[in-house]
């Protein structure tokens, strides 16, 4: 980016006529001789988690490398994306896929630890009455690189996942969410995209809506803040404890009101909020995306992480020639006219999320774009759904990562390793570095 001498506000606005008009990110609003991480323009990263059930078909099939429509090859200008991954191959640049990767944690545990373990490496405990397993990588990303935004993550689905799921009993902990906040505490996947629009813009359909309900809802918090801090004088060392905890939660509600209120839309244009969930699918999946890129855009987040169709999904695909429910089918018993199936589902799938990276590419992000200064993973936590096995799983990481990954690669430790290598390679990434993360067993060299 060429760097001017004169320097304007980022917040510089045209006025005139009664019209008051907010300016796009300019060149003279990087001081000139200004280091460009200490200006407005400063590269923030954007991390999302995209997760598919049911795994890829792959090699690993009774029809062996013949049927692998999944694995790329090679590196650099020699780097093949497979037919499955053929629509991110105008952001090949971005692409690193991973082979040979498997996940110990979910082992047995069919499709009842495969979300949840995704993000962790970490095996439930089983014997636990509720949930307990370990801080899943988008939350530690999100504690890392999400303080400073209205909301510092966001967990979303196509569709809901406690009926697709079968859930009951202790697999509601585990195969309903990618996310846990700690070890104890599951996050929901919301699959509504108007109460998704809610928690980024604000309830209300219209901007004058959001800023009324926002304003009783600051008022709000306020008397709540004060009437509990004085009723703290008066209660005894338990009550207290009590209190402190939920004072915490109101602390932390204002901090999100607080930012709320000061978040500039002025770059981007807010789109109505939508009526809830809608009918076609495919609508659906895309609103989910748009709505994260919109978050994402407008920086109210930087952490999301998204269930794209639900662990044990009923789900068909009419729209694309398969009138099969997504689960049945994923029980192929290598019979090609099933496998045939899943490559279309699994094809789609990606093609969606290539669609949400297209859009990223268009946006620019101070010295590059929004894809620049992002990194993305995209897999799935199961390999061969017959089997229901965690080796090897179809792994891709996609973004510029702010300068900090390689791209156009397919890289294969040789040996099976561990999913949570990935894992702790992304944190080095972001200088949230760990010694160990789940069963990790080192960092991922040339990524």
């Amino acid at each position: 980016m060429f760097l001017t001498k004169r320097h304007l506000s980022r917040r510089t606005v045209l006025k005139g006529a009664g019209v008051t008009l907010a300016l796009p990110l300019l060149e003279a609003m990087v001081p000139a001789a200004t280091a460009l991480a200490q200006t407005a323009a400063a590269p923030t990263m954007r991390m999302g988690f995209f997760y598919i059930p049911h795994g890829a078909i792959m090699g690993n099939t009774s029809h062996g490398p013949d049927m692998d429509k999944w694995t790329p090859s090679g590196a650099g200008a020699d780097f093949k994306l497979s037919p499955i991954l053929k629509s991110l191959e105008p952001y090949k640049k971005y692409v690193t896929s991973f082979g040979n990767l498997q996940n110990q944690a979910m082992v047995g545990g069919v499709h009842g630890f495969a979300p949840a373990t995704w993000l962790s490496g970490h095996r439930p405990d089983k014997g636990s009455v509720g949930a307990s397993m370990a801080t899943t990588l988008d939350q530690i990303v999100a504690q890392n690189i999400g303080q400073n935004t209205t909301l510092p993550s966001l967990e979303v689905s196509s569709e809901t996942t406690q009926q697709a799921a079968a859930c009951s009993g202790s697999a509601c902990f585990y195969n309903t969410t990618l996310s846990f906040r700690d070890a104890h505490s599951p996050l929901p996947m919301e699959f509504n995209p108007r109460k998704v629009f809610a928690m980024l813009f604000g309830e209300g359909d219209t901007p004058e809506e959001r800023a009324a309900i926002q304003d009783q809802t600051r008022s709000l918090l306020d008397r709540i803040t004060g009437n509990t801090r004085a009723l703290q004088r008066d209660l005894g060392v338990n009550d207290r404890r009590v209190l402190d905890a939920y004072l915490e939660t109101v602390r932390e509600i204002e901090r999100r009101v607080n930012l709320a209120s000061s978040r500039d839309l002025s770059m981007i244009t807010v789109p109505e909020a939508p009526m809830g969930e809608l009918n076609a699918f495919g609508d659906q999946v895309d609103l989910m995306f748009d709505l994260i890129a919109l978050a994402y855009q407008a920086d109210l987040t930087r952490v999301a992480s998204y269930i794209m169709v639900a662990e044990g999904t009923n789900r068909t695909y009419n729209h694309i020639g398969v009138s099969d429910s997504f689960h049945p089918v994923s029980h192929h018993a290598n019979e090609v006219g099933r496998l045939e199936k899943l490559v279309k589902i699994q094809t789609w799938h990606v093609e969606r999320f290539a669609a949400f990276v297209k859009k990223l590419a268009a946006v620019k992000d101070g010295d590059g774009t929004l894809l620049d200064h992002s990194m993305f993973l995209y897999g799935s936590n199961m390999s061969n759904s017959d089997k229901h096995n965690g080796h090897p799983l179809p792994t891709v990481l996609v973004g510029g990562g702010n300068g900090k990954l390689r791209g156009s690669q397919h890289i294969d430790p040789g040996q099976p390793t561990p999913i949570a290598n990935v894992h702790l390679t992304i944190l080095d990434k972001i200088n949230a570095r760990q010694e160990k993360f789940g069963d990790s067993t080192g960092l991922i060299a040339n990524v």
